[in-house]
Formats: C-alpha cells, structure tokens, sequence
C-alpha cells in the first residue's frame, strides 16, 4: 500500500497511469464491455465500480483541456435511453478533481468502439451500468512548485 493511494489502484493500474502520456486514453468499461476484443493492452479491475474507480484516478492524472472535451461516452441506441443516474455519478467524481472540465462528448456505439480499439488501455470493471462505459483523456501533468 502506498500513502494517498486509493487501495481500489492496482499496481499493474498505477504503472499503466504512469506510462501514459497526454492524449493518451483509458476506457473505464463496464463488466459486459467487449474489452479483450478490442483493447491492445486489458487491465482487470472485477468487481468495482466505475464511479469509484474515477475516484481513485482522477487525483492521478490530469484530463486534456486542449481537447473540446476529454469524456467520452456511448449515446444511447436509437429507441432506448440512458440511465441519467449514471452521468451524474461520474460527474461527481470529475468534478471532485477537475471542475472546470466541459461536459461530456456523447458518441454512437461504433465510434467508441473505434475509440476503446486506439486507447491506451481498457480497464474492465465490474459496473453493470448500462452504458456505464467512458474514456478519459489525459492531460499534462501541471507542475508542482515547491
């Protein structure tokens, strides 16, 4: 364990946070998330929840402000709706962190597939939120003065 680490970070999640660089993505999908298929590298966090895996990373890293908005999410099929409980949970823990963040992109299906194929990591979690998945963009890293 190590101080001011959520303990819902693995080890293996920590060094991919690390490695990644601004503009690089992470997806944070759902339990029923087609990960493996499409994820160059797939990390496992079974068992948690999306909204309290955003509050673990987001004191991590930063999100990119030279984007028009570093959330991405699944719009809704045609005839169905999203869960506005779920943005909200998300949106918490975002703005937790990082307030001034716009809101999010909404994407239809295949282009955040395309997106989950191009990120720098799929993180499998254990949410059964029905379009519960996102990509986070990283940001630069600010700099601490002493």
């Amino acid at each position: 364990m190590l101080i001011g680490i959520s303990p819902l970070i693995s080890p293996d999640l920590l060094a991919v946070l690390y490695r990644m660089g601004h503009g690089d993505e992470i997806v944070l999908a759902d339990a029923h998330f087609p990960g493996e298929s499409f994820g160059k590298r797939v990390l496992r966090a079974d068992g948690l929840k999306i909204p309290d895996l955003l509050d673990a990373i987001l004191p991590l890293i930063a999100l990119d402000t030279y984007v028009e908005s570093p959330l991405i999410m699944m719009s809704a099929a045609s005839g169905d709706q999203l869960d506005p409980a779920v943005g909200v949970s998300y949106r918490q823990a975002i703005d937790k962190y990082w307030p001034n963040t716009p809101p999010v992109q909404y994407v239809d299906r295949l282009e955040f597939y395309d997106r989950a194929k191009q990120a720098f990591v799929v993180l499998m979690t254990g949410d059964t939120a029905k379009y519960g998945n996102i990509i986070l963009k990283k940001g630069v890293t600010p700099l601490i003065k002493k």
